[in-house]
């Protein structure tokens, strides 16, 4: 285990600057808006501050004023903060973020935490400064009990986490029950065309409905990279502003807002994201780890589709998919089941207070 700050050389920062630059911008529909995909108004608003008052050294100061480190687990080496708890009785808390957000999801809720856990938060291999090898979630959830209980000795830990980070927290429970005391989540899973519907109540059906309706209208980046992501990750690698418009969509669709992104997450929380996977070129490896789940469930399944017996706690954010209980209960051993009234796909960035509140409630 090896302390790690993050420096990136000032080359690649010139780079970026100079291909900023030297964009190539499309055209654009006239009064695109938001309903062709990225707004290109506010993409080039975003660029433009980008470039010419963004301040990356500040922000790599501010998470790096975070313990930091690296350990090799198996051959992979996984990034991860580690954060002592303030308290006399600090519960361990794995946090595991998703995409295309990173680690950087939680970074706001660490003061609002310390004083019930001692908080360890890696990214997943693939991610930011992880090692640039995509592998499913199961395989993760293997990575990452070992860093709690073979690296930094913690037997019995909780764990939380949303999006892909609440399937390798549900891997964790089906795994290591044995070692995972409690998990929070805020989504459990969405339907896979592997469910009979007649076994289902209403509010499951009308539930159904609405993800086949949402993939049809929002789906088309999963398929893409649960299919071929090698061919978006070639652009995606090599042009910020293609890299920040296939982001930016996701933040603006997902997250809870009245139509200005930045009532929620700021200009330089939103770039800071994306200057993560820029610096570290860890966007084609983060989209390939859809292509491994894909895989892996054709092959023969994954834990996380399993029910989870140990008690789970569910935070349902109004921006996130509306799931009945009766969806969870299938899903998870339900122990609590909290609607929240703001918040999104993103709740630690958007909403860091009450997503902290919710996993000491439950958790501590």
């Amino acid at each position: 285990m090896k302390p790690f700050k993050v420096e990136v050389p000032q080359e690649v920062l010139n780079d970026l600057s100079t291909r900023l630059k030297q964009t190539r911008w499309t055209d654009e529909p006239e009064n695109a808006g938001w309903s062709y995909g990225t707004d290109p108004n506010y993409l080039r608003e975003l660029v433009s501050y980008w470039q010419n008052e963004y301040d990356w050294r500040k922000h790599e100061t501010e998470i790096n004023k975070h313990p930091q480190f690296k350990v090799d687990i198996d051959g992979v080496t996984i990034h991860f903060i580690h954060v002592k708890g303030k308290g006399q009785a600090t519960i361990p808390l794995l946090l595991t973020h998703g995409w295309p957000d990173s680690f950087y999801r939680f970074l706001k809720v660490i003061p609002m935490l310390q004083d019930s856990f001692d908080l360890v938060i890696p990214s997943i291999p693939g991610f930011g400064f992880s090692q640039q090898t995509a592998m499913d979630i199961d395989r993760v959830a293997v990575l990452f009990n070992k860093l709690m209980t073979k690296v930094l000795g913690y037997q019995k830990y909780v764990a939380a986490g949303g999006d892909m980070g609440a399937d390798v927290t549900k891997s964790l429970a089906v795994q290591y029950p044995e070692n995972i005391q409690a998990i929070h989540l805020t989504d459990v899973g969405y339907p896979n065309g592997t469910e009979d519907w007649s076994t289902m109540t209403p509010e499951e059906q009308a539930f159904g409905q609405q993800i086949q309706h949402w993939f049809f209208a929002e789906g088309a980046f999963n398929m893409i990279q649960s299919t071929k992501p090698q061919t978006l990750g070639y652009g995606l690698n090599d042009s910020p502003v293609g890299l920040a418009s296939w982001i930016l969509e996701k933040f603006y669709s997902w997250s809870d807002h009245d139509g200005n992104i930045e009532s929620c997450i700021t200009k330089d929380e939103l770039i800071t994201n994306i200057m993560i996977y820029w610096v570290s070129q860890s966007i084609n490896s983060s989209i390939r780890v859809y292509a491994e789940n894909a895989r892996a469930s054709y092959s023969g399944g994954l834990k996380s589709s399993q029910r989870v017996e140990v008690p789970t706690g569910i935070s349902l954010f109004p921006k996130e998919a509306q799931f009945p209980k009766a969806w969870a209960d299938r899903k998870v051993n339900v122990a609590n089941f909290a609607v929240m009234k703001k918040g999104g796909h993103f709740a630690a960035l958007e909403v860091p207070d009450v997503y902290a509140q919710e996993l000491i409630n439950f958790l501590g």
